[in-house]
């Protein structure tokens, strides 16, 4: 009987519900979690700083002003040689040139003074006057050359210039657009457009400079040309002074022997 009210007794212990519950305190992890914490409040605070500032930076100028007042009015147009009229009446085929380009040089030709041709007269002159003579075609030649190239890439300029002002004159459109609308994709478009035409005009003033640096070598030839003969005439007189000197007062006591009172 008393095995039998130990046993109840225990069941019934076991069977009832136990409220108390031991707390753990570990320093270690309190510690951990408390840092955690820490981080991740200072990751979202970082993150929400730089969406804020990203915001800021994607802010178009035209939220705060008109892009209108960087557009330049009344931009200078390329100038036109070609007019209808009496006023260029001899000369309409080089201004077509200066205008339109001409790479056959047709238009120069018509309005510069041609060289007769020279082929019969150098087959009878000695071999230093033969030399003398086609170094001063050879500088015709070069200065035709020259003056036709700059010619031409002048006519093609002015032709694509205008052309070139049309496209610059829609970027500016674009660019001083006040939409809000565009994408960071469209304002790139219109930097890469933007670098496409100053690379264009680069090119062109490049070409201007070229043409430029091919006169000024034809110049220095000239130059030279005119000092070599200099030179020349005056190394022959110091060369040959004595027969010369004796020739000339031979033909001026000729002259005076032989000159009466008209």
């Amino acid at each position: 009987m008393r095995k039998l009210i130990l046993t109840v007794g225990l069941v019934v212990g076991v069977s009832v519900p136990s409220h108390a519950q031991a707390v753990v305190y570990d320093p270690a992890v309190t510690f951990r979690n408390s840092v955690t914490a820490a981080l991740k409040e200072v990751l979202v605070r970082v993150q929400q700083q730089q969406h804020s500032e990203l915001r800021r930076m994607a802010q178009r100028l035209s939220m705060f002003t008109t892009l209108a007042k960087f557009r330049l009015p009344d931009t200078p147009l390329w100038r036109i040689h070609d007019f209808e009229g009496p006023t260029f009446l001899f000369a309409r085929a080089y201004n077509a040139a200066l205008n339109y380009g001409d790479r056959a040089g047709g238009g120069f030709l018509a309005v510069s003074h041609p060289v007769t041709d020279a082929a019969a007269a150098l087959g009878r002159l000695a071999p230093a006057a033969r030399r003398t003579l086609l170094s001063q075609l050879a500088t015709l030649d070069l200065s035709d050359s020259a003056v036709i190239s700059a010619t031409h890439d002048t006519g093609q300029l002015r032709y694509n210039g205008r052309r070139e002002l049309a496209a610059i004159d829609a970027l500016e459109r674009d660019v001083t657009n006040d939409s809000l609308e565009q994408s960071t994709t469209a304002v790139l478009d219109k930097v890469s457009g933007a670098g496409l035409i100053a690379a264009r005009q680069r090119q062109a003033r490049i070409q201007i400079l070229d043409g430029i640096v091919e006169q000024l070598l034809v110049d220095g030839k000239r130059t030279r040309d005119t000092e070599t003969a200099a030179m020349n005439m005056q190394l022959t007189a110091w060369r040959d002074r004595a027969a010369m000197n004796q020739a000339f007062a031979a033909g001026a006591g000729d002259a005076l022997r032989t000159w009466r009172q008209p």
